[in-house]
């Protein structure tokens, strides 16, 4: 595939030609190795080991006319024992539960290289909701990475006609549920990712924009080119990661 590189103001610096981007679409494998992630890094939780049994519920023995379910002192309640109203939970989450999921390294590669490719397919990148005018799959010259301003930043959006996605990113939606109560109250839009060969300045010129997530190749996975499992993420690469991705691929 032939790839035009465009420079800061937005128009076509060179050519080169790449085959990162003819890599088959496989749906199946990117669910697999981004639910992996997600898996790989829940934080264990579950109720006290006597939670429901600190309790003086005993049980009155035979003679009563009464069911042996174990009773609170001085009291006929029912307490301690699962099926009792307000009793324990018979089989409440474990915090030493196994909640890890294994992918096989050859999977996750390819994962990873189906999501690249994905980045490239247009009809895949508007259907995720990116608004841009641009010829996918865009590559910058390696000046981008050497950007330390906000200002400079967003110059080259614009110059690249991928701003208006990051507009789109700033509207943020209101969670439905009970994650409102508990530190997750807005639900933010994934905008652009930028995938650079090593961080000049870029990281910090570019982490405040919205929906904006910016990392070099040693970082990248499927989760970052496919939020949640959903393939086609608006991607700007530089000349040098398109490089050393090609590299890596052989």
């Amino acid at each position: 595939m032939d790839l035009n590189i465009i420079d800061l103001s937005g128009n076509t610096a060179k050519k080169i030609t790449t085959n990162i981007f003819d890599e088959p679409y496989r749906p199946d494998l990117i669910k697999k190795a981004v639910l992996s992630a997600q898996a790989n890094r829940q934080q264990p939780y579950g109720a006290h080991m006597y939670a429901g049994l600190r309790t003086s519920a005993e049980g009155w023995g035979p003679g009563r006319g009464v069911s042996r379910v174990a009773r609170l002192m001085n009291s006929s309640k029912a307490a301690r024992i699962p099926q009792a109203v307000k009793g324990r939970e018979a089989h409440p989450p474990k915090p030493e539960k196994d909640r890890t999921e294994k992918v096989n390294d050859k999977e996750r590669k390819k994962a990873i290289k189906s999501a690249i490719a994905a980045t490239g397919n247009l009809e895949l990148v508007r259907k995720r909701g990116h608004r841009f005018s641009a010829q996918l799959p865009l590559v910058a010259v390696d000046e981008l990475s050497s950007l330390t301003k906000t200002k400079d930043v967003k110059a080259f959006m614009e110059a690249a006609r991928v701003w208006d996605d990051i507009e789109r990113a700033k509207d943020t939606t209101i969670r439905a549920g009970k994650g409102k109560l508990r530190g997750r109250r807005y639900k933010n839009t994934k905008s652009i990712l930028i995938v650079a060969a090593e961080d000049k300045g870029i990281v910090k010129a570019a982490r405040n924009l919205a929906g904006v997530d910016i990392v070099t190749l040693d970082q990248l996975n499927a989760e970052l080119l496919a939020p949640g499992t959903h393939a086609g993420r608006l991607t700007i690469y530089t000349e040098s990661a398109i490089a050393k991705l090609a590299e890596a691929m052989q």
